[in-house]
C-alpha cells in the first residue's frame, strides 16, 4: 500500500511598524505661522502589508470510495503510517498577504498515491493510482472586534481539484484485469472563518474552517485546520497543527468521496 505526502496551511503574523512621514520646512517663519502650520502627515498602518511564504509537510491518510468510468467504486483506506515506506512524491506550499484589515491566502498541494486491495468480501482485487494537484485561494476581512492578540475573519475563496486516475479490477481466481483511467477537474466556491490569536510574543495559534461545493462542481466540500505556532525571529517561524479536506464529487462514472487528514508541520519566512 502506498500513501503520500500532503499538504495543508499555517499561518504566522509578523507586525510591520508604520513610517511617520513630514515635510522640512523652508525658509523663515513667524511664531503666528507656526502656530498655523498642519500637523506632519502620518501614514496609516492599515496599509502595512505583510508577507508569510509558507513550506510544508502534509502526512495524511486517505479514506473514501473511488470509481472511473463505472469501475468500482472501490474502497480506499491508507493510513499515515503507510506514507513512510511507500511515499511517491509530494510538493506544498503557501502564500499569505495581509494588513490590518485583509487577509489573503494562497495554498498550491502536489501528491502521488497508490493503492491495492480487494473488495466485495475478497471478490474483487483493485489497484489504484492518483495523481492529485489542490489549488487554493481566499480573501478575509478582519472584523473590529477590539479584543486584543485575537483576530477573527470570515472568508470567500475557491479549491480547485485535479485528479488523474486509474483504476484495474481483478476477479478472483482470474487472470483477467479490466482497467481505465481517466482525468478530471472541478472547482468549487467556500466561505468560511478564519482566525488568528497571539498567546504571547512568541507563541500563536491559528485556525481555519470553509465549506462549499453546493452542487456548483462538487455536492460537498470541506476543509478544517488548527496549529500551534512559534515564532524564533521576526522573520522566521514553525508550526505544527492537523488538517483535513473532504471532497463528495460525482460525473458520470467518476466517483470521488474522500477525506484527507493527518498531522501537517510548516517553516514560515516573513517579510
Amino acid at each position: 500500500m502506498k500513501q503520500s505526502w500532503f499538504a495543508g496551511i499555517v499561518l504566522a503574523g509578523v507586525t510591520v511598524a508604520g513610517l511617520a512621514l513630514s515635510g522640512p520646512f523652508v525658509g523663515a517663519a513667524s511664531a503666528a505661522d507656526i502656530a498655523q502650520e498642519p500637523a506632519p502627515v502620518v501614514a496609516s498602518s492599515t496599509n502595512d502589508w505583510r508577507f508569510q511564504a509558507t513550506i510544508y509537510g502534509w502526512l495524511t491518510g486517505m479514506n473514501g470510495d473511488v470509481g472511473v468510468r463505472g469501475l468500482g467504486p472501490a474502497r480506499v483506506n491508507l493510513t499515515a503510517s503507510d506514507v513512510l515506506s511507500d511515499l511517491d512524491g509530494a510538493l506544498m506550499a503557501s502564500l499569505a498577504a495581509e494588513n490590518d484589515q485583509f487577509l489573503f491566502i494562497s495554498d498550491f498541494i502536489f501528491a502521488r498515491v497508490s493503492d491495492d486491495g480487494t473488495i466485495r468480501n475478497g471478490a474483487l482485487g483493485f489497484d489504484y493510482t492518483q495523481n492529485q494537484a489542490i489549488v487554493q485561494g481566499l480573501a478575509g476581512y478582519k472584523l473590529p472586534l477590539g479584543i486584543p492578540k485575537l483576530t477573527l475573519s470570515p472568508t470567500v475563496g475557491f479549491r480547485y481539484m485535479y485528479l488523474n486516475a486509474d483504476l484495474g479490477i481483478t476477479p478472483a481466481g482470474v487472470p483477467i484485469t479490466l482497467s481505465d483511467g481517466g482525468t478530471e477537474q472541478w472547482i468549487d466556491p467556500t466561505v468560511g472563518l478564519y482566525g488568528h490569536y497571539d498567546i504571547t510574543d512568541k507563541w500563536f495559534i491559528n485556525a481555519l474552517g470553509d465549506i462549499g461545493g453546493f452542487g456548483v462542481s462538487s455536492d460537498l466540500t470541506w476543509q478544517a485546520f488548527g496549529a500551534v505556532g512559534y515564532n524564533w525571529t521576526k522573520t522566521l517561524s514553525t508550526s505544527i497543527g492537523y488538517r483535513a479536506i473532504y471532497e463528495d464529487y460525482e460525473d458520470g462514472g467518476f466517483v470521488y468521496n474522500m477525506t484527507q487528514q493527518g498531522v501537517f508541520a510548516g517553516l514560515g519566512i516573513h517579510f
